[in-house]
């Protein structure tokens, strides 16, 4: 065996993963580019920024899975993660309007001059420059995760208990986001945006350039999971999962395990927030919803837990059976079908859609990894006509 995690993590279903990921992010940009709007080939812009949105869904899926369907942490908040990465995302892109802003205030954006603010306050400082707003998408989310781990872990809060406290988390963050005077617009959140590293947002360009850059993520992000479950850390996280008493007992700081885990599942749901504001247009407190959080853990549910793929697939499915209910006469009944659908597949498919494919693949395979086994055996056997061996004397 390989002494690099990332050489075994690249076994043959990863390597195909990663490049169905690859061919995804080149194709759609190029159909949607540069093939004529008139052929059957073409892809709108409209098609690439949904698929966008749900390629960023399934980074947050992704995280998700890391440390529920590996470690055994069910976090109901993870949508604060996400929501914050959007924010600090959000802020860099209003810095970016300037004097095209309804109010034409160099440095305030329309919100604030609505609000009568005096000045921009001291955490919106440094936005303007994309390097710094890309270390907070990182930092914001994993430091709040790195807090609440350390005190949560270190206080053994496991199980339900720690469920409904992450539930509790998002849910606070959702209220203090929804007052005007905490200095990020409110109920209407932030929206507007122009431009982003200079390219127009509502560009085509800037839309296909946006997917492929979110599929890029997704392979990061899919890469860095798959080598860490394929390590002896995430062996240690398993035993964490299916027995921490027992890991405990045998000498592992469980607290640490789980703590680093957790924060970066926290800053891979911080980049997937952040890639997901400039495709869709806005980011509000909306995003904090509970529901929302709860939504993400039935994708991966849905999809199957601890399979990664199974994230992926789910969220991308569950989103496009969302939008395409959501959009006609059954719109009323969506999370009544969102809700049948989950115990549909926790009754028909408990292991997920992918986690049962692959316990169907591998009990078709085992007859026929068995059968040479077994005729082999036969061979070596002696027959009951031949005499049997005498023993040495």
């Amino acid at each position: 065996m390989s002494a690099f995690p990332l050489t075994r993590a690249l076994d043959r279903g990863t390597t195909i993963f990663l490049a169905l990921l690859a061919a995804i992010a080149i194709v759609v940009p190029l159909l949607n580019l540069l093939v004529p709007a008139s052929s059957p080939f073409h892809l709108s812009s409209y098609f690439v920024a949904l698929f966008g949105k749900y390629i960023c869904y399934a980074i947050l899926a992704l995280s998700i899975d890391l440390i529920w369907g590996y470690c055994g942490i069910l976090s109901l908040g993870h949508g604060a993660f996400f929501a914050l990465g959007g924010y600090a995302m959000g802020m860099y892109l209003m810095r970016q309007i300037g004097t095209r802003g309804v109010y034409a205030h160099p440095i305030l954006p329309d919100f604030m001059v609505f609000l009568n603010w005096p000045e921009l306050p001291v955490y919106w400082y440094g936005f303007q420059h994309f390097p710094y707003a890309l270390l907070m998408i990182v930092l914001v989310p994993g430091l709040l995760a790195f807090m609440f781990g350390w005190f949560a872990f270190r206080s053994r809060v496991t199980g339900v208990y720690l469920s409904i406290i992450t539930q509790a988390l998002t849910y606070a963050l959702m209220q203090g986001f929804f007052r005007n005077n905490f200095g990020f617009g409110g109920n209407n959140g932030l929206t507007d945006f122009k431009e982003i590293l200079g390219f127009n947002v509502q560009a085509p360009g800037t839309r296909a350039a946006l997917f492929a850059v979110s599929t890029l993520a997704l392979m990061i992000g899919f890469l860095i999971c798959r080598s860490i479950v394929a390590s002896k850390l995430g062996k240690v996280l398993i035993a964490i999962r299916d027995a921490e008493s027992r890991t405990r007992f045998l000498g592992y700081r469980v607290e640490s395990y789980k703590l680093f885990v957790f924060t970066l599942s926290a800053c891979m749901a911080g980049v997937a927030g952040a890639l997901y504001v400039p495709q869709v247009g806005i980011i509000n407190p909306g995003e904090f919803s509970p529901a929302s959080s709860i939504e993400a853990v039935l994708w991966v549910a849905v999809g199957g837990r601890g399979t990664l793929t199974g994230a992926v697939v789910g969220a991308i499915l569950v989103n496009y059976a969302k939008t395409t209910f959501t959009s006609g006469p059954l719109a009323p009944y969506w999370l009544f079908m969102l809700g049948g659908l989950f115990v549909a597949v926790t009754l028909l498919l408990p292991h997920g859609i992918v986690g049962s494919a692959q316990q169907w693949w591998a009990s078709r395979r085992k007859p026929h990894e068995q059968r040479p086994v077994a005729n082999g055996a036969a061979a070596a056997s002696p027959s009951p006509s031949e005499p049997a061996p005498r023993a040495a004397e």
